[in-house]
């Protein structure tokens, strides 16, 4: 039994191999990021919002991202294959919990909207733009936990810039 078993374990491992990278399949070990860029330079994103500093978090946040998740150097402008370059346009709290009863929020979320362009440097093409890219995290207002804004700014930030670098992925 074992030796069966040992036995079609070895003929299934190499067509696995075999289909990890067969395009027809829809499968690739691959990377999906443009392998034609080696660098990207990402200026501190325009803030039209009233909220302070949002803007160098989310610059930050984004390049930290680039950094740890694509084969891709931050680099400075003048020195990069593509740009990076977005707008804050909007940043907004909402209410998403209430108790019963009292009417107060329990729960609210953090909101933020950006338009960003991604261009090649080289050839003055628009790889990718995006226009009203949101996202959202909630945090707990209220007691007991009460919860700072900036717990849930500094979460909604994270979670934007893990959602503009996976839209920087090749079209597969």
């Amino acid at each position: 039994m074992i030796r069966r078993s040992l036995l079609l374990l070895a003929l299934l491992v190499p067509c696995l191999g075999a289909c990890a990278d067969d395009p027809s399949l829809g499968y690739s070990t691959s990377s999906t990021y443009d392998t034609g860029v080696r660098t990207v330079a990402v200026p501190i994103f325009e803030n039209e919002t009233f909220e302070y500093r949002l803007e160098a978090m989310l610059t930050e946040a984004i390049i930290k991202e680039i950094q740890q998740t694509t084969p891709w150097r931050v680099v400075s402008a003048g020195n990069a294959d593509t740009t990076l370059i977005g707008t804050l346009t909007d940043a907004d709290i909402r209410k998403t919990a209430t108790k019963a009863g009292v009417g107060y929020a329990q729960e609210q979320s953090v909101e933020l909207v950006v338009d960003f362009d991604w261009k090649d440097n080289r050839t003055g093409q628009t790889l990718v733009s995006r226009r009203q890219f949101a996202a959202a995290e909630i945090f707990a207002a209220s007691l007991p936990v009460q919860e700072r804004i900036e717990i849930g700014q500094h979460a909604a930030i994270q979670r934007l810039a893990r959602d503009i670098v996976h839209e920087l992925r090749s079209n597969w």
